[in-house]
C-alpha cells in the first residue's frame, strides 16, 4: 500500500502536475477580482468562498488519471491477484491524491489571499478549513474517477458526478470561515464521512471495472 501511495504521488507531481493545480487554482482566484472590481471589503467577504470554489475545481483536474490508467495497464488486476482489495487500493489512491494536490493548493491559497485582500485571521481559517476539508475532496475525486473509468467523455461526466456531491463540502468550507471553530468541526465531520464512505464506493466501482 505504501509503495502504491509513493508511486501515485510521484505520478501526481511528475510532468508538472502540482504546478498545473497551483496555476489553475490561482487563475480561477485571479479572475474574481477582475470580475468583481477593486472593492477590498467585498473581496474580503467573498474571498473564502472563491478559494473553496477554486479548490474544488482544482481537485477535479486529475480525476481521469486517478484510476483509468491502472485499469488500462492491468496494474489493478495484478494488485487484486496479490490479495490487495479494491477498497485498500482506493484508500491508497485517496491518500496519494491528497498528498499530490492539497499541499500545493494550501501554498497557493496564501497567494490567492493576497489577491483577494483577505486579512490574516481569515487566511488562517481558510488554511485550517482546507487542511480538514481537502481529504473529503480527495475521496470524492477518487470515487468519481473510479465511477467514470472506461466511459467515453469521462472528463465531462466526472464534472457532472463530482460537482453536485461536493456542494455540501463547499458550503461548509466557505461557512467555516465565518463560523470559526464550530464551523471547522462541521466541515471536519463532513470530510470524515466522505473519507470513510467514498473508498467503499470507489472499491465497488474498481471491482466492476476489473470484472
Amino acid at each position: 500500500m505504501i509503495a502504491l501511495i509513493r508511486r501515485d504521488v510521484r505520478r501526481g507531481y511528475a510532468g508538472g502536475g502540482a504546478t498545473l493545480v497551483m496555476a489553475f487554482f490561482l487563475l480561477v482566484t485571479t479572475l474574481f477580482p477582475f470580475a468583481i472590481g477593486p472593492d477590498a471589503r467585498l473581496l474580503a467577504r467573498v474571498g473564502g468562498g472563491v478559494i473553496w470554489a477554486a479548490a474544488l475545481l482544482a481537485a477535479l483536474l486529475p480525476v481521469e488519471r486517478l484510476v483509468q490508467p491502472d485499469l488500462d495497464s492491468g496494474a489493478i488486476d495484478q494488485m487484486i491477484v496479490r490479495g490487495i482489495g479494491p477498497v485498500t487500493i482506493a484508500v491508497a489512491k485517496m491518500v496519494a491524491h491528497w498528498l499530490a494536490f492539497a499541499p500545493p493548493l494550501m501554498l497557493a491559497a496564501v497567494v490567492a489571499a493576497g489577491l483577494l485582500d483577505l486579512p490574516v485571521e481569515r487566511l488562517l481559517l481558510v488554511e485550517a478549513g482546507l487542511a480538514v476539508g481537502t481529504p473529503g475532496l480527495a475521496a470524492l475525486a477518487v470515487a468519481t474517477g473510479a465511477l467514470v473509468a472506461g466511459l467515453r467523455g469521462a472528463g465531462a461526466i466526472a464534472g457532472l458526478v463530482m460537482l453536485p456531491l461536493a456542494v455540501p463540502l463547499l458550503i461548509f468550507g466557505a461557512g467555516a470561515i465565518d463560523g470559526g471553530v464550530a464551523g471547522l468541526k462541521l466541515l471536519a465531520a463532513l470530510s470524515l464521512l466522505l473519507t470513510v464512505g467514498a473508498p467503499v464506493v470507489a472499491g465497488a466501482a474498481i471491482r466492476l471495472g476489473v470484472e
